[in-house]
């Protein structure tokens, strides 16, 4: 929730990638951030591989508070195993959620450390650490959870009275402990992380690399008009140059990646419109893709469309709920408006691989802005920074794909994020299903109304400019309340229940 002067030295592919679901933040980021410690851990000195016993992850913020729902448990112990959200097979995660399997953090230099939910501890969801995502992973010399003396007492020290521990049996469910707590031994190695929203980490004590700097940089949306004005580049010819100069990849590798992106999430649809059933977690929500893109064929040719338009975004977004592989646009959570409106591009208005490809150079442009100057994480600024800006990027991907000029790309992008303003993150029950399902289909319809608007009417009457609808999400997000920023405290994830 920043605006900053620097240059954006995202890669496309830092924005658009692919991981398991259901959420960005509270699964792809945790399962990065554990990957990243598994490597650390494995560099240090043998000595300390030696001495070490056990492991503690402690969540806080958001990551507590919706953290069984978004399966962030099994995602950091995912990734202490050593894997990459991108290559994580759903069968890792239903086993690193189950307290009997053997799952291990390897040191080459010491013993193998178990690890599994008992080894993750739910701390306070108010704290002062920098970002409210955040969560601290520790080697320690001692097994964890400790070994517990006599029949149910844990061995205390009256200094930890008032933490919060891991009961016996291995469920990972956290009790309080209001007498004493157990000795944890000692911390050889930890890493305080912050999960940033679309999958992206930091740590404590980051220092920036330095970057190689874009040909044709730009913060804003402003500056990014003037650069292609400039050069006389289209808008994705001159995103490709600046990728080629920030990663040294060639334009021919960029366009095959940005071609893999376009298959995975053509794939997540079709996955979810032939898929049926009940979504993991307690609430029991059917899923409903495979009711709408059949019950489509019975309508009339708009009502069919508009069905169908639907049930790619539903499909998408179950998937997403259900752990499937999907692909951050920008987040796990708003994963299926671009889908969605991709595929009818595709299926609907007959658009090419060529302009498909071209469009999704554009979503990654407005994806770009709103992370630099705002923000794309439920638990920083709500959802309008994740289904807001989801629908930003499709109506500009539209608007590009359809040969319109970057003032029109840019035109969808304010609309669609405008009329999402102001919309809180209110999971029911932490999972990412009710409201969100429902939302990512109202989002890529809003994103199609929006580019519809900005491609008919007459660009020069249009008044707000998208850096100024994103420093309005700015502010909003640093006035909304806590418990309207995924932490399921309150709004609908309150009242369905009171209900």
């Amino acid at each position: 929730m920043r605006h900053s002067n620097d240059p954006i030295t995202l890669s496309l592919f830092d924005l658009l990638k692919a991981g398991p679901g259901p959420s960005s933040s509270h699964t792809i980021g945790p399962m990065a951030a554990g990957a990243d410690f598994a490597g650390r851990a494995a560099a240090l000195a043998p000595d300390i591989q030696a001495a070490a016993g056990g492991l503690r992850v402690r969540l806080l913020g958001s990551l507590s508070a919706t953290g069984k729902g978004h399966g962030t448990g099994p995602a950091v112990v995912g990734g202490l195993t050593g894997c990459a959200p991108d290559a994580c097979a759903p069968s890792l995660l239903r086993r690193a959620a189950d307290p009997r399997a053997s799952l291990f953090l390897t040191l080459p230099k010491g013993r193998n450390i178990p690890l599994g939910p008992q080894s993750i501890e739910y701390g306070p969801v108010r704290h002062k650490h920098p970002f409210n995502n955040t969560l601290i992973i520790e080697l320690l010399d001692a097994p964890y959870p400790p070994v517990r003396t006599g029949s149910d007492s844990p061995a205390y020290d009256a200094g930890d009275k008032g933490r919060r521990l891991p009961p016996p049996d291995g469920t990972g469910q956290v009790q309080a402990c209001t007498d004493a707590a157990v000795d944890i031994g000692n911390v050889l190695f930890s890493m305080e992380y912050y999960s940033t929203g679309g999958g992206f980490i930091r740590w404590k004590g980051m220092k920036r690399e330095k970057q190689r700097r874009p040909p044709h940089p730009y913060a804003d949306m402003k500056a990014f008009k003037a650069r292609c004005a400039e050069s006389g580049l289209g808008l994705d010819e001159l995103l490709i140059e600046n990728e080629t100069a920030l990663t040294g990849e060639r334009p021919e590798d960029i366009v095959a990646k940005l071609d893999k992106m376009l298959a995975i999430m053509r794939d997540t649809v079709l996955r979810g419109c032939s898929a049926a059933g009940t979504l993991p977690g307690s609430i029991g929500l059917r899923r409903k893709a495979a009711v709408l893109h059949e019950r489509a064929r019975s309508l009339a040719p708009f009502d069919r469309a508009l069905c169908l338009f639907n049930a790619y975004a539903y499909a998408a977004a179950e998937e997403n709920a259900a752990g499937g592989l999907i692909v951050t646009a920008p987040t796990c959570g708003a994963s299926g408006v671009v889908p969605a409106v991709l595929m009818f591009m595709e299926e609907q208005l007959g658009l090419d691989l060529k302009a498909r490809r071209r469009g999704l150079a554009a979503a990654a442009l407005i994806g770009f802005i709103a992370k630099h100057n705002a923000g794309i994480a439920g638990a920083e600024v709500g959802c309008q920074g994740e289904i807001g800006v989801a629908s930003a990027m499709a109506a500009a991907m539209l608007a590009h794909a359809r040969g319109f000029s970057v003032q029109v790309v840019e035109n969808a992008a304010e609309i669609a994020l405008e009329h999402h303003l102001g919309l809180t993150c209110d999971p029911v029950g932490g999972y990412v299903q009710i409201p969100c399902i429902e939302r990512n289909a109202v989002g890529a319809i809003t994103a199609y109304n929006a580019a519809l608007i900005a491609c008919n009417e007459n660009p020069v009457s249009h008044k707000v400019s998208y850096d100024e609808v994103l420093r309005a999400m700015a502010e909003i997000g640093r006035d909304m309340n806590a418990k309207y920023k995924e932490t399921a405290a309150g709004g609908l994830a309150v009242c369905l229940v009171e209900c």
